[in-house]
């Protein structure tokens, strides 16, 4: 069992090194031949590639629902009236970054040191990954700001409004930050939910590295995700928005969680 274990490790490992070189390449050959201000549709159409073949390697069975998928596309950045759309998911595990990258297209907003990762890191800058450090106010104020802008632009930014992450399907409060951001730029907010087949894939008290090892050696892991309707702020306030959007992340966990048995 252990032997096996340690085999999936490496083998996965290689597997999602190789996945990173070779699609980081063909993202960087297309840039070329399609100009810097393709940038957003080239991340779009490589970003999610990458993500699913990562998924593919760890075994993920992953089941999404939602009036937004169509086919196998993910879910467009923006809305009919090009304004980019803001998705909000709870927060579990490391693997919630790669399944939402595969079914939206959204910039992910990630702590400040995954920037100085080996190779990873550099990846996530050259897709326009948003970094923050939560201890620092300031920073937090310029993510927001930067979210406000690629709104404006058409593009779709993914946040996960718990702040971190947590094990079990109750979703903790949310942080209005990005609700505030939202409401300045009317972005439509599309609200989703996610369950874990596994309790071995909560991110809680270990390392990150422990983490991925962890979910490295699992045979196979089944995740739910249910993608809701969007939500418009109207004349509602930030903090109505808010507990609003809480409560329907909240269903589309239950909803998710029913689909796994």
């Amino acid at each position: 069992m252990l032997l096996m274990k340690s085999l999936r490790l490496y083998w996965r490992s290689f597997a999602c090194l190789v996945n990173m070189l070779v699609c980081w390449s063909c993202f960087e050959i297309t840039l070329c031949l399609a100009g810097r201000c393709n940038h957003s549709k080239i991340v779009n159409r490589w970003v999610p590639r990458w993500s699913k073949i990562n998924l593919r390697i760890f075994g993920v069975k992953l089941t999404a629902h939602g009036a937004l998928l169509e086919h196998h596309n993910p879910v467009s950045g923006c809305d009919s009236q090009g304004r980019g759309r803001i998705f909000i998911a709870n927060h579990r595990s490391g693997m919630d970054i790669p399944i939402t990258l595969a079914l939206v297209e959204g910039r992910c907003i990630s702590r400040h040191d995954v920037a100085d990762w080996p190779l990873l890191g550099r990846g996530a800058q050259r897709v326009g990954t948003l970094f923050v450090d939560r201890e620092s106010r300031r920073s937090g104020a310029a993510v927001l700001k930067e979210v406000a802008h690629l709104v404006e632009n058409s593009q779709g930014v993914t946040m996960f409004p718990e702040g971190t992450s947590h094990a079990g399907d109750e979703v903790r409060e949310f942080h209005t930050g990005a609700f505030n951001a939202a409401r300045r730029s009317q972005a439509q907010l599309v609200p989703i939910g996610i369950a874990y087949g596994d309790e071995a894939a909560y991110y809680v008290d270990d390392s990150f590295l422990d983490h991925v090892k962890r979910l490295a050696m699992l045979p196979n892991l089944r995740v739910a995700v249910e993608i809701g309707e969007p939500i418009e702020f109207g004349d509602s306030t930030a903090i109505e928005v808010t507990q609003f959007a809480h409560d329907r992340v909240q269903e589309l966990v239950h909803r998710a969680r029913a689909r796994l048995g």
